[in-house]
């Protein structure tokens, strides 16, 4: 079980002690992060956005991955995997990016100004009870084109995480690993059949979390997820941030949507 976090010097900034943790390990938790109003209403939002179907919805038939319904058409195909623009949802999302509690931290990752790309994450991911799917190892930059892999990514736990209901498993320290191209399959999973990759997943942690705590992590880390094998959906809050010093690459995906700047 991952267990990182330490007395709280300061609650808008990470310590020396958690700054080092993170350069070394690649991810940091934060107990107890956002209160116990603004999480409910987050959790308030994404409950009736799935009564209603608020669109836009990814489902978990869309992915394809182990466990996930064939389409959306077949059984338990029409669930939600994720709720995306969750910026545009409610202004609680908008007032947890801006809280000094977050942006603090990010500060000391980042620099004075940064911004959250909205054409990534942005969005509450939703693992359901049935038909949920596992999430392979992988490493978040796959997904994305800056010029340079430097972004961090802030998951924000609505409710419990633990392994039974597939929390994050990361890899301490995979964000500082030179991993060559024939280590990833063709969709940049990196590959459980590969031998020298076996002893790196052999070093990975769960990161239990309990309701309003949060994990930074790097988007070189490592990190991947089972479905859920409890009776009760599990919501976690993710969005994404880079320095102002590393744009999109133009014409990528990535430089499609707008971003949303931040700064002290």
């Amino acid at each position: 079980m991952l267990d990182l976090e330490s007395p709280t010097v300061s609650p808008d900034a990470f310590t020396d002690e958690e700054l080092a943790r993170f350069e070394r390990d690649g991810y940091l938790i934060v107990r107890g992060l956002v209160g116990e109003a603004q999480r409910l209403r987050m959790l308030e939002v994404t409950l009736d956005g799935l009564a209603r179907r608020v669109e836009p919805i990814e489902y978990e038939a869309d992915v394809n991955y182990p466990g996930a319904p064939e389409s959306r058409e077949s059984a338990g195909g029409r669930t939600p995997r994720r709720l995306k623009q969750a910026l545009s949802r409610d202004y609680a999302f908008v007032d947890w990016l801006t809280q000094r509690a977050l942006t603090g931290r990010l500060e000391q990752l980042l620099g004075p100004s940064y911004f959250c790309p909205l054409a990534h994450h942005n969005c509450v991911m939703t693992k359901h009870a049935a038909y949920s799917s596992d999430t392979g190892w992988h490493q978040d930059i796959r997904y994305w084109s800056f010029m340079e892999p430097e972004l961090v990514t802030v998951w924000l736990a609505l409710g419990a995480e633990r392994a039974d209901n597939g929390c994050l498993r990361v890899i301490p320290g995979s964000h500082r690993m030179l991993l060559e191209r024939s280590r990833f399959d063709e969709a940049m999973f990196f590959r459980a059949d590969v031998p020298e990759n076996v002893a790196v997943i052999e070093q990975a942690q769960h990161a239990v979390l309990d309701p309003g705590d949060v994990l930074f992590f790097h988007c070189k880390t490592l990190h991947a997820a089972t479905r859920n094998f409890t009776e009760q959906t599990k919501f976690s809050v993710v969005f994404t941030f880079r320095g102002s010093d590393n744009p999109p690459r133009a014409g990528s995906r990535s430089a499609e949507s707008p971003e949303l700047l931040l700064h002290s």
